[in-house]
């Protein structure tokens, strides 16, 4: 059957914050231009999740008019509080001037990333950008090495892979230029950096998994731009870099979280249970006691830096965001870095169109990138990662001020971290088991609970969406050697071992990627289920 072929100016995969504002500056660029945007949840939003601190600047540049066209910033930061827990019940203060200047608030705003991604998918659409909802690139098309498009997924294929009575054969969608910006660890970002060898001579990526839970507290507990963040207990008892934030947004709601770094190195570890520990230190407990939560939600994030970001050009399209590795690690942001790198990919690509340029012309991005104020901020923190990686979070936090602070990030050096986060893990019997206390249900929740809260809902009947290169792999290598990690380190309770046989509940994933990330024998693929399966938060 030959598939139905839509053809556009530009294809944009992924309607997050980098991919929505690449499409709005083409279409201030050269409004003659014809762009798409797929967008695999069931709307704008749907599976947007971040803390989020917004830095405007990059919004400021997009729509210098954000305020007058009823963008969704409304909380200025106003109060910043950093704290190293030195115990489940200890806390230092740290005071500011000790505190590396990248995580310094003044200016910015707290938002919800979903509401924000909503807000720029509108003006998208008053610039007449056509967005798909509910949509997933499922494909390449790559001709003569030249990518050409995507093409979306099936729908109503059974789990067996038959066409059920709603079967709709996907559809390609062909673009003089694709840019993806699927966020962290995208699935066809993955395949073109492996095809056109983007991460040549660069460091392995590295990431981190965002654990976030939106509460609704009393009025009297209330502090709208209080911003705290968090390094120590509970994730230092076990070795594992990361920390914690807590943020206070509009109408008494209060956003908690915990970053783990994919980097540690006991299988025991469970990031999730690690999270709700986290909540009943007096410092974090304080905040939340008398609330109730509201949603519950994950996803990984890039933490490898410039080191790791590959070369975000190749015959046919860009790599935008989170999907190349744009967060800036030391500012816990990486909103602004993401708008910033669609802004510089729609001005490439307008370029090329205009001057009537091949190819080749995409190779302008770089030059843009590295004179934009994005490389800038990039550069100056490059070896904040890999120096808490080496040193951890203490001695790494007293190098970064060293670095930041004193020099601007212009030491004559650059730290690597050359291990990836999957080879990191030592054998379970090398490594002290983790006894979780058991959930309260006031503060602590079990996973099931929580999935429930992210609204996640998948067509039962379809093929499973997290593929086993080879099925046996788990009990092989996995379950002896490391007492199969995949069921601690999924936030949401996707895998299990019964009866010493690998079990997975495709049906509970928020789509996070970690297990494509962090399996040790690199043998999960996530790939796009039906599209508008997955989370659907409503302002994360």
């Amino acid at each position: 059957m030959q598939r139905e072929s839509m053809e556009y100016d530009v294809v944009i995969v992924g309607a997050g914050p980098a991919g929505l504002s690449a499409a709005c500056k083409i279409k201030q660029l050269n409004s003659e231009l014809s762009v798409c945007v797929l967008e695999k949840g069931s709307e704008v939003g749907a599976h947007i999740l971040s803390g989020a601190v917004l830095e405007p600047r990059a919004l400021e540049e997009l729509f210098p008019n954000w305020m007058e066209l009823g963008a969704p910033l409304t909380v200025k930061a106003s109060i910043d509080e950093i704290y190293y827990l030195n115990s489940g019940s200890g806390a230092l203060k740290i005071p500011s001037v000790f505190a590396p200047k990248t995580m310094h608030n003044d200016g910015n705003y707290i938002v919800s990333l979903g509401n924000l991604c909503r807000w720029l998918g509108q003006q998208a659409e008053n610039l007449e950008v056509e967005i798909f909802p509910g949509f997933s690139a499922a494909e390449l098309i790559i001709e003569n090495d030249l990518v050409c498009g995507v093409i979306t997924g099936d729908m109503g294929v059974g789990a067996d892979g038959s066409q059920k009575d709603t079967y709709m054969q996907g559809m390609e969608l062909r673009g003089k230029y694709t840019l993806f910006a699927e966020g962290c660890r995208g699935h066809l970002g993955k395949q073109l950096i492996n095809k056109f060898k983007l991460d040549e001579n660069k460091t392995p990526q590295h990431y981190g998994l965002g654990i976030k839970e939106l509460w609704k507290v009393p009025a009297e507990q209330h502090q709208p731009g209080l911003v705290v963040h968090t390094a120590g207990w509970p994730l230092n008892e076990s070795g594992t870099g990361g920390g914690g934030f807590l943020y206070h947004m509009e109408d008494q709601q209060v956003v908690v979280g915990l970053i783990a770094d994919l980097s540690y190195s006991n299988p025991h570890v469970s990031p999730f249970d690690e999270f709700q520990r986290y909540k009943h230190h007096p410092k974090i407990k304080q905040h939340l006691i008398k609330g109730e939560r509201v949603s519950y939600g994950a996803r990984a994030l890039v933490k490898g830096g410039l080191q790791a970001l590959p070369k975000m050009h190749f015959p046919g399209g860009l790599l935008l965001g989170d999907n190349a590795g744009t967060l800036n690690a030391a500012k816990i942001k990486g909103v602004h870095c993401a708008m910033k790198s669609g802004i510089i990919a729609a001005e490439t690509v307008v370029e090329a169109m205009t001057e009537e340029q091949s190819n080749a012309a995409l190779h302008t991005l770089d030059t843009r990138f590295n004179a934009s104020w994005l490389f800038k901020d990039l550069h100056q923190q490059r070896n904040f990662g890999p120096a808490l990686h080496r040193w951890g979070t203490f001695l790494g936090s007293a190098y970064a001020f060293v670095d930041i602070n004193i020099f601007g990030g212009k030491l004559p050096w650059t730290l690597k971290d050359s291990i990836a986060d999957h080879q990191t893990l030592k054998t379970a019997d090398l490594c002290e088991k983790i006894h979780y206390p058991k959930p309260d249900g006031t503060l602590s929740f079990d996973k099931l609970s929580s999935v429930y809260l992210s609204n996640t809902s998948h067509e039962e009947d379809q093929p499973c969406h997290l593929q086993l290169n080879n099925p046996d792999t788990p009990i092989e290598l996995n379950l002896p050697r490391y007492d199969e990690p995949a069921q601690r380190y999924c936030p949401a309770g996707v895998y299990e071992v019964v009866n010493k046989k690998f079990q997975i509940n495709a049906a509970n994933c928020v789509h996070c990627k970690t297990c494509d990330i962090k399996d040790p024998a690199q043998n999960i693929t996530w790939v796009p289920p039906e599209g508008g399966g997955g989370p659907n938060y409503p302002n994360m």
